[in-house]
């Protein structure tokens, strides 16, 4: 679900689940745990994000949301995403997503959560968040993120209200990504960037992140402590929603 070796003293974490890579509980258990070691760990400069064959990510694994039986199921599931998430977002050390396919969805989150982007040139990769297209909201932590990491209020409305899938050529006008680069290049100039970041006297870097970060971290824990967004959720209930994402799930397999 989640492959990770250290090259130059980087952790490398790979999505391997299926043909779309798609995030599941047991993805999420080891992302926590990659995270939990680059912290911990004063050897592993940083994390560079990346996934298998031709997707980074779809996003969340859609049998897991078809197979909620109650909302508490879906509020647990997505809380323990949210966690997870915050803690990928507050990371200690550089983190780089290095995208060697489609990104949507929630592997779209991954990508805002970390602190750099970087996207293959490829005239067929995709980008983008579909969720209003199929009647899924974004939990606390994800819309945080996702607005944090697109950096205007207008810019988000436009990804989340329009719920377009765009190339890389216009996913790096709309400053989604950061940078397009060619396939053989990605994960070297993740390295890049990880490297830069890091290795400068006192390793200043995780003491800026920190405070660039902290506002919106405290933003996020304030909101999971409230119960009000749990109502959202019952969209996993809707037998139009449901199946909608059967379909989409359908066109993956």
């Amino acid at each position: 679900m989640l492959e990770t070796k250290i090259e130059d003293q980087i952790m490398i974490a790979t999505l391997t689940n299926g043909k779309t890579n798609s995030i599941t509980r047991q993805t999420l258990d080891h992302l926590r745990e990659c995270v939990a070691k680059a912290n911990q760990d004063e050897n592993i400069k940083g994390i560079i994000l990346t996934g298998q064959n031709r997707f980074f990510s779809s996003g969340f694994d859609l049998h897991t949301f078809m197979g909620f039986k109650t909302l508490e199921e879906a509020v647990e599931f997505l809380g323990y995403a949210d966690e997870v998430f915050l803690e990928l977002f507050l990371c200690s050390k550089p983190v780089v997503c290095a995208m060697n396919g489609h990104a949507a969805a929630g592997g779209l989150i991954l990508g805002m959560a970390s602190d750099y982007r970087i996207i293959v040139n490829h005239p067929k990769i995709k980008v983008g968040m579909s969720e209003i297209k199929i009647g899924v909201p974004l939990s606390v932590a994800q819309s945080a993120i996702m607005r944090f990491g697109l950096d205007s209020d207008k810019k988000f409305r436009d990804v989340m209200y329009f719920g377009e899938m765009v190339d890389v050529t216009k996913a790096l006008e709309k400053e989604i990504v950061d940078e397009v680069v060619e396939a053989s290049a990605l994960i070297t100039r993740a390295k890049a960037i990880v490297s830069l970041w890091i290795d400068t006297p006192g390793r200043p870097f995780s003491r800026i992140k920190e405070e660039l970060k902290k506002e919106t971290g405290e933003h996020i824990k304030t909101r999971m402590a409230q119960k009000d967004w749990h109502y959202a959720l019952k969209c996993f209930s809707n037998k139009q929603v449901l199946d909608t994402l059967a379909f989409v799930q359908s066109t993956m397999e």
